[in-house]
């Protein structure tokens, strides 16, 4: 049975999960608040005597026993912090969040999820070809907070970048235009280093999806701690650093590559050498919240993300076969009229 981990209340020993409102925990049962730091010296004090008593467990198992109505529950392999299916206790399994998947650093969630409800209704507003479906009272509920595993670069690229660019001028003597265009040799040399750059760690969640969610604001970033995953879903890395840098790579060269031919002002430019290297200097493994639903519609999942800490909203939105029809079905009737009454007003004025 898997080692569980679960947050209480300091006063009332009810479970207690992280206000992104208060920026504290608060208790739903005696509406106690506390600060990390205060739950954490609880937490510690809890498992020091689980741990005097506890035998042995199997790392790689995950099954675990609900403790608040005892229910044995399956996690997928790489879920580290999950809901009771029957009574919607949260549940840490502290084996999937020590060692090496242990993060440095976390993001707390900043919107709540009424607020990430009212977005996902607001999608509706300038879409009108949007399946009323989408905006199901079943379909909201299902929205979701997660904490996502990323790993946060530091990279230093380095190289140089050289070609030819070619600047073209006119001006006119006499009743002569004259067109003149000149040919240089451009280069740039030299190193950069690019801070905190995100990059997703489980291969469930599509990357540009979690690009696109960006930016997020790392000056919020805070010690890791258990206590933060109480009340929300939370998935372990399962792509390792070395592995995830491979965006990161493309992306901190791309972006070197763009700064040094932004500096070179030519009409047009072509490079024959490019030897810009990107290598990390830092990787850290950070969760960050976003608020995930998944809905089925035509026989296709789409799938919506938000920003837990900024409120950017991205995903796929479907277009409903029947509106369309009925959309298009009036646009044509607007149309067919608005062209009926103009030549009717012409041929009265023939």
């Amino acid at each position: 049975m898997a080692d569980v981990i679960n947050v209480k209340c300091p006063s009332c020993k009810a479970s207690i999960v992280y206000n992104p409102s208060l920026g504290k925990f608060k208790c739903d049962y005696c509406r106690s608040e506390f600060t990390i730091d205060e739950i954490n010296k609880v937490q510690e004090q809890i498992y020091k005597e689980e741990s005097s008593t506890k035998e042995e467990k199997d790392p790689e198992l995950v099954t675990y026993k609900c403790s608040n109505c005892g229910a044995e529950i399956i996690a997928d392999a790489n879920t580290a912090s999950t809901f009771c299916i029957y009574c919607r206790h949260t549940s840490i399994l502290r084996n999937k969040m020590e060692g090496k998947f242990r993060p440095s650093k976390i993001i707390p969630f900043r919107i709540e999820k009424k607020a990430a409800v009212t977005a996902f209704q607001n999608l509706s507003k300038g879409r009108p070809l949007m399946p009323k479906f989408f905006n199901n009272k079943d379909n909201i509920e299902k929205i979701t907070p997660v904490y996502i595993p990323f790993w946060l670069y530091e990279a230093e690229v380095s190289g140089e970048l050289a070609g030819t660019g070619k600047r073209i001028s006119s001006y006119v003597i006499g009743d002569t235009h004259y067109t003149k265009t000149s040919y240089y040799n451009i280069a740039r040399a030299g190193s950069i280093t690019f801070k905190n750059i995100p990059v997703d760690g489980s291969k469930r969640f599509d990357n540009d999806m979690m690009n696109s969610l960006e930016p997020f604001d790392f000056n919020y970033l805070v010690d890791y701690s258990h206590a933060y995953l109480s009340g929300y879903l939370t998935e372990k890395f399962d792509v390792d650093k070395d592995e995830a840098f491979a965006d990161a790579k493309a992306r901190s060269t791309k972006s070197a590559t763009d700064l040094m031919s932004n500096d070179m002002i030519y009409s047009s430019k072509i490079y024959n050498t490019n030897t810009l290297e990107s290598k990390y200097t830092k990787a850290e493994y950070v969760l960050l919240p976003v608020y995930m639903i998944n809905i089925k519609y035509l026989g296709k999942m789409h799938l919506f993300a938000m920003n837990g800490q900024t409120g950017e909203l991205v995903g796929d939105i479907p277009t409903s076969v029947a509106r369309s029809i009925i959309y298009y079905i009036i646009s044509f009737i607007i149309t067919f009229i608005i062209a009926s009454v103009v030549l009717y007003l012409l041929y009265l004025n023939a």
